[in-house]
């Protein structure tokens, strides 16, 4: 979705809320602070004044002793003011990880399959990370230079109201115009540089996991090729970005001099014309030219905060979209009787998967669902699942209408177990444990001996405790496949899914899981997807899927 800058920046404020009071702490002490580093100037001249018989406000030596003292407590609150910036700054991305993580839980899986994952990783890692530049540098240096600009044009208009309206307006030129201007210039570039920042980390992340695939047909020199030209494209966008800044920087330093040299003019005709005095020439002119400083942190940022916020466009996107299933709580918590399926019409945009599928699965009982790719098997035990609505027809669960059932006891008498295995870069004990994460070591043990794969970890150097690798990429398919089985088996759920579990596993592996499955069949449904006919041998009644129904 496309967002306004100051629409995505009014988000972003809002996630601030739970840290408002250090916020407004961090705002008090940057606004003294640089008053107090303003005034060092202002004070100089001041004395010099006192010096030259033309004596206002203070006297030389007082003067003079302000400074120090202000010199002292301007380096004291700007340590305060910036320790208290990056506090919120960091704070707020570690909540902003966790909603982001909370969101993805509530998208997945509906929303998220398909979806580009290198560009996921890149919202939730640097994305979110350049945020810090917005809560750290950003939302508090808006708020002190508003006050500052206010309470300097109201000390500089005190020699005369001209001259405060010149730096009122040079305050909103330099520290709201420019920025806004260059903004809205350079914004489409900053969301084009992120987009192209996160397609570029998705084409890296593909062409590692296929490192193998290339190799073996050679086609190293056209993934490079494809890899420098999205490597230009972003550097002709940050290129793009860089000239937008130095641009932005040029016209915010021409602009401070033009107004310099306004008040001096001005302070110069109303001294000519007898309406002020020397001291409303001198004053006027060193308050503006050291009061700058808010204003231009303001002004660089209208370029660097391109980027930032088109990484916070980003960010958004995902804490708002709206899941296209949500979990259910104070409905029905129940035990598992068996379930069906009636007259289920279920399809993925245009393409009808299933039509009007009915079947039975009564408890106790291993039932076998075989057909052709694509036939509607796997969508069956994901709609058994809940991870779609079912649009028209019924699923139901010891009787209950599956939109009625909380979807944590929905989650506790199910076991599903997908084609493919994930395995986190974790141990095999705790990748095994996610299943049931109070289970003993005897328990996983049991679970794994089921599955045919307890003699295997054994062996292993370091047994259970064996670091499985990045993706698992230590162990083959079979082994992966049996310890996904593993998991169903620990959580020993009463309806368990299983959707081609024996595929990558030889015929005595299989066996002894298909004897485990059979041990396990009482007070249990077993919904067994597969195409080999080995595997259907122990289920108890077997259906046929083709084109969406039964045949």
């Amino acid at each position: 979705m496309k967002r306004s800058g100051i629409k995505i920046m009014f988000k972003l404020i809002g996630l601030v809320k739970p840290l408002t009071s250090y916020m407004i702490l961090a705002i008090l002490m940057g606004v003294i602070g640089h008053l107090f580093a303003s005034f060092i100037t202002i004070l100089g001249g001041i004395a010099l004044l006192d010096i030259l018989g033309h004596t206002i406000f203070l006297k030389a030596s007082t003067a003079i002793t302000l400074i120090i003292i202000f010199a002292i407590f301007r380096g004291i609150l700007r340590y305060a003011e910036q320790t208290c910036n990056h506090f919120i700054a960091f704070k707020l991305l570690a909540l902003i990880r966790d909603n982001i993580f909370s969101a993805l839980r509530k998208l997945c899986p509906a929303k998220l399959e398909g979806k580009d994952r290198g560009n996921l990783i890149s919202v939730i890692t640097s994305d979110i990370e350049l945020l810090e530049v917005f809560y750290a540098h950003t939302i508090s240096p808006v708020a002190i230079a508003i006050l500052f600009s206010i309470v300097l044009s109201i000390f500089i208009g005190y020699f005369h109201y001209l001259l405060g309206l010149i730096a009122l307006l040079a305050y909103l030129c330099v520290g709201f115009i420019i920025p806004l201007i260059m903004n809205k210039l350079g914004g489409e570039a900053a969301i084009n540089f992120r987009n192209s920042s996160g397609d570029l980390s998705s084409f890296v992340l593909e062409s590692m996991r296929g490192l193998d695939e290339t190799l073996q047909y050679d086609n190293g020199n056209s993934r490079l090729q494809l890899m420098n030209e999205k490597t230009n494209l972003l550097a002709k966008l940050e290129s793009k970005m860089k000239t937008n800044i130095g641009i932005n920087i040029s016209i915010t330093n021409t602009t401070i001099l033009l107004f310099d040299v306004l008040i001096l003019m001005s302070s110069v005709y109303l001294y000519s014309n007898q309406i002020i005095n020397f001291s409303g020439i001198l004053i006027p002119f060193i308050a503006l030219m050291s009061s700058f400083g808010p204003c231009v942190a303001l002004a660089n940022l209208g370029s660097t905060l391109q980027n930032t916020l088109a990484a916070g466009n980003r960010v958004l996107d995902i804490l708002e979209e709206e899941p296209l299933i949500n979990d259910i709580h104070n409905k029905n918590d129940i035990k598992f009787n068996g379930a069906s399926a009636q007259d289920v019409t279920f399809a993925y945009k245009d393409e009808i998967i299933l039509n009007n599928f009915s079947v039975e699965l009564p408890q106790n009982n291993i039932i076998g669902i075989i057909g052709k790719s694509g036939s509607g098997k796997s969508t069956l035990l994901k709609l058994l699942m809940r991870f779609w609505k079912v649009p028209k027809g019924k699923i139901s669960i010891s009787n209950y209408n599956i939109e009625e059932i909380n979807t944590e006891n929905l989650r506790n008498i199910e076991s599903f177990v997908t084609q493919e295995t994930h395995l986190f870069h974790d141990s095999i004990r705790n990748n095994i444990k996610i299943a049931k994460l109070n289970a003993t070591d005897n328990e996983v043990e049991e679970a794994c001996k089921k599955a045919s794969i307890h003699d295997f970890i054994t062996k292993l150097p370091k047994g259970y405790d064996t670091p499985v690798g990045e993706l698992g990429d230590t162990l083959s398919g079979g082994e992966k496949q049996r310890i996904g089985l593993a998991r169903a088996f620990l959580h020993n759920a009463p309806f368990m899914l299983l959707d081609e579990p024996t595929s990558n596993l030889d015929s005595l592996n299989e066996a002894i899981i298909l004897k485990s499955l059979h041990s396990q069949k009482e007070g249990k449904t077993i919904v067994l997807v597969s195409h080999r006919p080995s595997t259907m041998n122990i289920v108890d009644k077997c259906y046929s899927v083709e084109n969406g129904r039964l045949s």
